[in-house]
């Protein structure tokens, strides 16, 4: 049993990258015998323990592809909205990313695979209405949950005035949008507003946005995946 400050990570990349991670408190790892050489020297002898498939399987859930590593870690500590706002000082141009009720664990674990992909500041979320950091989330992650900051807070209104004053220009992504993203200014410091799939952003989060842009897809396409979105949307950015 994990208590509510610890996580089960499972997963080759996702277990390797949170033994290479300082800020990441290792409890114990359990792996397969033959995948015992790629954990020694990471971690002190006494918190390794080899196990058999079936005790691997027992500890996550029937779905959950392990690839034979299984860790019992410390959650990461909360990213401040302050350190990231004096960390986008030292940018004239960066981006972030900005969910608003997104509720799928394994959608956000993948959100942030592409928030490191394309060179994402850091991914900020309302801490009411997401789901705590888990082992899903990071498989689907891919290791990279590990150096991307996440930054929860309790009013997202309230943290998108900060990131106003710190110079970013808010932008929401709605399909109803009259401008299409490939029209925006990309020069500054850019934070991007996505909404739950169906829902999309609620009305004072998107009334909180300097302009608002959609993807153009075909018209006989209600809408992507809020990851599939994200990766497109963040691949935008990057473009120059």
């Amino acid at each position: 049993m994990t208590d509510k400050n610890q996580v089960l990570i499972y997963g080759r990349h996702a277990v390797m990258s949170a033994l290479a991670n300082p800020k990441r408190k290792i409890v114990r790892v359990m792996c397969l015998r033959e995948n015992l050489n790629e954990v020694k020297g990471k971690i002190a002898d006494s918190k390794i323990v080899a196990v058999e498939r079936r005790e691997l399987d027992k500890l996550v859930s029937a779905d959950a592809v392990h690839q034979g590593f299984v860790a019992l870690a410390e959650k990461l500590p909360n990213a401040r909205i302050e350190d990231i706002c004096d960390e986008a000082e030292k940018y004239e141009n960066c981006r972030l990313l900005i969910l608003d009720q997104v509720t799928d664990p394994q959608n956000i674990g993948a959100i942030v695979r592409s928030c490191a992909a394309f060179g994402s500041l850091a991914m900020i979320v309302q801490d009411k209405n997401s789901p705590q950091e888990s082992g899903a989330m990071l498989k689907a992650a891919a290791g990279t949950y590990e150096n991307m900051p996440i930054c929860r807070v309790t009013n997202l209104s309230r943290a998108i005035e900060q990131l106003k004053k710190a110079g970013f220009w808010i932008v929401g992504m709605d399909g109803y949008a009259k401008t299409n993203i490939d029209k925006l200014d990309k020069n500054g410091r850019l934070a991007m507003v996505m909404g739950s799939e169906g829902k999309g952003m609620r009305r004072l989060i998107e009334e909180s946005c300097d302009v608002t842009v959609r993807l153009p897809i075909a018209e006989n396409v209600e809408s992507l995946n809020v990851s599939t979105a994200a990766a497109v949307v963040l691949y935008e950015l990057s473009r120059k």
